[in-house]
């Protein structure tokens, strides 16, 4: 296996078969991808069990709350796509097109996600990440002082947009779903569960207010972390082709998916890992 950068952070594994991995390799892949926070392996023939299987090798899977794009052979699959068939959705259409972290809207969150590229559109479909271990240690040391206890208040949406009719909403629940899902709590400055470092935590996305603050002051504060997070500075923007996988860490990231024409086909599958436990 050969490891090459993305950017200011990011790993490309060259030389590897992930329907193939031993233990041995595939803890040499788990080490890249804590130590790069995002690690790609490109041109790669899964099957939907094979994709499953490594995902898993991560921790354990859980199935989106929006049950109905689930893949039809693996429900801890998510189908993302814009193709239509027989006039009705196949997929979500445009899933997370906003700076967000996956399940921070749980009180056990996600710890990885994996993307992997079946059908890539002719323009555009990139991801764009944010790293929050840089965003984190480049804060003042008032504003870290500031954030160091303060406890955010989550639940699923976009704190940005809740216009349903927007292409940069959250995905719409179905009522029933909407009931599934409540309020938790995480830290704003959060240490990492595996590396121990420090991140600032899902500042842009499901946070919509703060402990202890009046909520006009949470989301002043909450929306000076976000414009911090999200600058160009700390940004790594991926590109997909054909058979490519992606995996990210949820706990000291930010990701967003760029719109694309919805006439220009693209089909992904998703998996997202949960944390095992909840760290202290």
């Amino acid at each position: 296996m050969r490891l090459k950068r993305l950017g200011e952070f990011g790993v490309e594994a060259e030389g590897v078969d992930l329907a193939a991995l031993d233990e041995s390799a595939f803890r040499q892949v788990e080490k890249a991808f804590f130590e790069g926070q995002i690690l790609v392996v490109r041109g790669q023939k899964l099957s939907a069990r094979q994709f499953l299987d490594f995902g898993r090798r991560f921790g354990p899977a859980e199935p989106h709350v929006i049950d109905q794009f689930h893949h039809p052979e693996h429900a801890d699959i998510l189908v993302l796509s814009n193709v239509l068939k027989e006039g009705k959705p196949t997929g979500l259409a445009d899933a997370g097109t906003y700076f967000h972290t996956d399940y921070s809207y749980l009180d056990v969150p996600a710890r990885a996600t994996t993307l992997y590229s079946i059908q890539v559109p002719r323009l555009g479909g990139d991801t764009l990440f944010a790293n929050q271990y840089a965003a984190y240690d480049d804060l003042s040391h008032s504003m870290k002082r500031r954030v160091a206890n303060l406890v955010a208040l989550h639940h699923y949406g976009n704190r940005d947009d809740l216009d349903k009719a927007s292409r940069t909403v959250a995905s719409v629940l179905t009522g029933e779903q909407e009931q599934r899902l409540a309020w938790v709590r995480h830290p704003v400055a959060r240490k990492h569960p595996v590396t121990g470092r420090t991140a600032l935590y899902a500042v842009s996305g499901s946070s919509f207010r703060i402990e202890g603050m009046p909520d006009d002051e949470a989301r002043d504060l909450l929306d000076e972390l976000r414009d911090h997070a999200t600058q160009e500075k700390y940004r790594v923007r991926l590109k997909y082709g054909v058979g490519d996988i992606v995996v990210w860490d949820n706990a000291s990231l930010l990701h967003s998916a760029t719109l694309i024409d919805p006439n220009d086909p693209r089909t992904l599958w998703r998996i997202t890992i949960k944390e095992e436990r909840r760290p202290s």
